[in-house]
């Protein structure tokens, strides 16, 4: 990771990933660098494209979190009242419940609002 400023990793290809990157720049105040992974130095990041391909990434000094857990930390760094519930994502049961809901919504984010045929993950990683 190169700095010290939080970096927030989303699929920049995905009209819907897009739009809720959008939403989080527009209406959560965190202090994280909001960037496709696409356009981002992955190798600088300590991250992989597959694990980026895979799930939202949330890199800071103090390591990389994936999905549900990406998010619940943006949401804490945000601070205000984003914290509370960026805590009660990441606990459990909250957070039990969390990843397999995001592996839903990742596997139909084409059809989720904003979402086109482009954001549809491979056949082999939608089951």
């Amino acid at each position: 990771m190169t700095g010290e400023r939080p970096t927030f990793l989303f699929d920049g290809d995905c009209a819907f990933c897009s739009r809720c990157a959008g939403f989080v720049e527009r209406h959560i105040p965190t202090r994280a660098a909001v960037l496709p992974w696409q356009r981002a130095d992955l190798d600088a990041l300590g991250v992989s494209q597959q694990q980026a391909d895979a799930a939202v990434q949330w890199i800071d000094p103090a390591g990389v979190a994936a999905g549900p857990d990406a998010i619940a930390r943006l949401l804490r760094d945000a601070g205000s009242f984003w914290r509370p519930l960026g805590v009660a994502l990441g606990a459990p049961p909250v957070r039990w419940l969390a990843w397999p809901a995001y592996r839903w919504v990742a596997r139909h984010r084409d059809l989720m609002p904003g979402g086109t045929a482009a954001c549809a993950l491979p056949a082999a990683d939608r089951h």
